[in-house]
């Protein structure tokens, strides 16, 4: 079931790419170009992907090296790495966080969430955090599939806007050869359980949804401004 709803994404984006409503090499080139022309985002945040079989998927790479070149240039002061231990006994964001003290990013500047178990909470838990800490402007940086799927999300959930800044390949292709080693065990967890034991399709599926968030308890359905 699970594989058959990810064909059934893949299909319904392909169409979309096809019949040019999305771009995935115009699209991020120009949000890149957008977000040089304004003041570095306070934070930045990256959702999670399974860490399985001991080192980062293509996705992750991708994911955390884009946060990288974004924090090198000087684009985004902070880093919010966001998710839980969902399909592997691994933080997902204690993961990224270890890959991306490697690449050179300080400690100071990286901040976890460990909460989200879906991309919309990963959103909405960082969003949290970010009020928190005090930061005041924040960018969305992932592949421009998810980062698509979840425009809505952050349009019609949060006061303050969020803006998205999916990975550029090119930028991201140039460290295709580069694969740090990492320690992952401060990122385990015991007695783990999958989510896919917990919990059946579809009550993954509203979860996707951020159906689990309770959005009743705030103003309008959507978080205060940062």
């Amino acid at each position: 079931m699970r594989n058959k709803f990810f064909l059934l994404v893949a299909i319904l984006f392909g169409s979309l790419s096809w019949s040019g409503c999305i771009s995935f090499k115009r699209g991020p080139a120009e949000a890149l170009a957008t977000a040089h022309k304004m003041k570095a985002f306070d934070a930045v945040i990256v959702p999670g992907i399974p860490f399985k079989n001991g080192h980062w998927d293509s996705v992750m790479k991708a994911r955390v090296m884009w946060s990288f070149i974004l924090y090198k240039n000087g684009m985004v002061k902070n880093i919010i790495y966001s998710g839980s231990a969902v399909y592997s006994p691994f933080k997902e964001a204690k993961i990224m966080g270890l890959y991306a003290q490697k690449l050179g990013i300080p400690k100071a500047h990286i901040f976890y969430d460990t909460l989200a178990r879906h991309s919309t909470e990963n959103i909405y838990y960082s969003y949290l955090l970010a009020q928190k800490l005090g930061f005041k402007s924040l960018a969305l940086a992932t592949d421009p599939v998810q980062s698509f799927f979840l425009r809505g999300f952050t349009r019609r959930r949060f006061a303050s806007p969020i803006y998205h800044l999916p990975f550029v390949m090119d930028s991201v292709r140039a460290y295709a050869g580069y694969n740090p080693e990492i320690n992952p065990s401060s990122a385990k967890v015991d007695q783990f359980e999958a989510l896919t034991s917990q919990e059946g399709f579809f009550r993954r599926f509203k979860g996707t949804l951020g159906k689990d968030i309770d959005w009743a308890k705030y103003n309008d359905k959507r978080l205060a401004p940062l």
